[in-house]
């Protein structure tokens, strides 16, 4: 079935590119049917549109029948550093062919045309072959030249994209070192004092790697299994701070199924519990927000803790250390400049971290499609 439709995509795309090259001609020869239309209006002998049009709409089709035939050669005999000797002298014989042919059908169109079959003979012939040579080798070398031109601009695009995938795999594996040694410093503080809350926490761990490895090749996943990573998160932190922490989650059941990078919000959950509950021995409270504005998917994790610094408006915006700087790293690969991540005070106390990104669904496969498995006791979702 897979087959099938990269066999049908291929063709569609074959079918798209061939009605370009059609296309593209035909434009060619409605300016040369102006032009050559006008010329004539000028003789004794003018030429009414509709033959103007026939005639150099003929001629250019000439061109267009051949294009696919010299980009294949321009495909398969490309010019570069290691061949182009041998390709050239290729190019220059199948050139020659082409071109050649090319002159003999305008000269016969030239002839049907203008009803001049007299300079049908075979040394006038010869001569306007080889004085139609320039132009046709001119249009021959011009296809060569946007073919390779074309080609470069892919090969450009598509390293590009391979070098944009592999800096935000790399963003992404050092996001994991960096929370693995966070969960196992914690367990190592426990493991002595509360064993049973240690085998607890490593059992959850498990569960979350087990979890991350199966989206581990995956940059973006819905929101639904972003939460579900988060939720298996969060269980960690409840037993490695037992009555000190609580967690409420707040989302618009509309935005389950929206696109949004993997483990995304576990770093930016983990800096409001370091900044806003570790540091004090009071109850610490840690709340998460999902809702749609538009076209924009706004996420927001906000704590109880003592807020960011009084800073001077140049550092409004702080860094936040590995992994929220990885955070934004990570959103200005795959957005670019569509994206908002901003760390403000919250009106009613603590920090505020504000992310929205384009609003874009995933189409899940059919056999995800039903709701990822939620690790932890909490529910996900609370009114």
């Amino acid at each position: 079935m897979l087959d099938f439709v990269k066999e049908g995509d291929g063709r569609r795309q074959r079918l798209v590119r061939l009605a370009f090259i059609w296309a593209a001609w035909t434009v060619v020869g409605l300016f040369f049917a102006s032009q050559i239309y006008f010329y004539f209006s000028r003789t004794e002998r003018p030429l009414t549109v509709t033959r103007s049009l026939a005639w150099q709409l003929i001629a250019v089709y000439l061109y267009a029948a051949a294009t696919p035939l010299v980009l294949w050669l321009a495909r398969r005999f490309p010019l570069e550093r290691f061949n182009w000797r041998r390709n050239l002298v290729v190019h220059a014989l199948a050139g020659l062919a082409v071109s050649a042919a090319w002159g003999l059908g305008h000269i016969a169109l030239d002839a049907w045309f203008a009803q001049n079959f007299a300079r049908l003979t075979a040394t006038n012939v010869l001569r306007l072959v080889f004085f139609f040579l320039d132009k046709e080798l001119l249009v021959y070398w011009l296809l060569v030249l946007a073919s390779h031109a074309s080609n470069y601009y892919q090969r450009y695009r598509e390293g590009e994209l391979r070098a944009s995938q592999a800096q935000l795999q790399a963003l992404k594996m050092q996001l994991h070192p960096h929370f693995l040694f966070n969960a196992l410093h914690s367990v190592s503080a426990l493991v002595h004092k509360d064993p049973d809350a240690a085998d607890k926490m490593i059992a959850r761990l498990g569960d979350f790697l087990r979890l991350t490895l199966d989206t581990a090749a995956t940059q973006e996943v819905p929101l639904r299994q972003e939460l579900n990573f988060l939720n298996c998160y969060l269980e960690i932190e409840r037993i490695r701070f037992n009555d000190r922490l609580t967690t409420r989650l707040h989302v618009d059941p509309q935005t389950l199924g929206c696109r949004v990078p993997n483990l995304i919000l576990q770093p930016i959950v983990e800096n409001a519990i370091r900044h806003g509950v570790a540091v004090r021995s009071a109850p610490g409270h840690v709340e998460v927000r999902a809702e749609r504005r538009g076209q924009v998917l706004r996420l927001q994790v906000r704590d109880n803790g003592p807020g960011l610094p009084a800073e001077p408006p140049a550092r409004k915006k702080p860094d936040g250390g590995v992994g929220l700087s990885n955070t934004r790293a990570r959103l200005a690969q795959l957005y670019g400049t569509a994206y908002r991540f901003e760390m403000e005070n919250a009106p009613e106390g603590g920090m505020l971290v504000t992310l929205e990104i384009p609003f874009q669904t995933l189409e899940e496969k059919p056999d995800a499609a039903s709701p990822a498995r939620v690790v932890g006791r909490e529910p996900l979702f609370s009114k």
